[in-house]
């Protein structure tokens, strides 16, 4: 069985959120319209909802036309932003937050090694917006 790279259930929620919320923005999405366009149950959205609301991602109206919106334009919020808004810090080796680790003798080298990673995974999230994956339309960083 191979094992890479996890992204968690709710990053993969939170942006495919974001992606609902940016396809129309001319009125407030209800949560139930994100989870059946999604195929995700509805249960998860409205927590995922209040984190997205708590980082400045979203913002909801009350009401009878109430629902969600975008609170910034597609091209203003990150992928990184959507997983830090659900998941917090990103990466971490053995449950570790990167920081925390130490290595020793001839493993002295998977620090910096790690850190890499964690700028390079850092720089792509950062560099790719909603509206890049709503158009398809990856940017030049990413594209190369």
């Amino acid at each position: 069985m191979m094992a890479g790279m996890r992204i968690s259930a709710r990053a993969d929620y939170a942006i495919r959120v974001l992606l609902e919320l940016a396809a129309d923005t001319t009125r407030p999405i209800t949560c139930e319209a994100v989870a059946a366009g999604q195929d995700i149950p509805a249960r998860f959205i409205k927590a995922i909802m209040r984190d997205l609301r708590q980082a400045g991602l979203v913002r909801s109206q009350r009401g009878c036309e109430g629902g969600y919106w975008l609170a910034r334009t597609a091209r203003e919020i990150t992928v990184r932003d959507a997983v830090v808004a659900v998941d917090g810090e990103f990466l971490s080796v053995r449950g570790e937050p990167r920081p925390a680790l130490s290595y020793h003798g001839t493993a002295a080298g998977l620090a910096p090694f790690w850190s890499g990673v964690e700028t390079g995974l850092d720089a792509l999230l950062r560099a790719t917006t909603i509206a890049n994956l709503l158009t398809g339309a990856a940017p030049a960083r990413v594209a190369t």
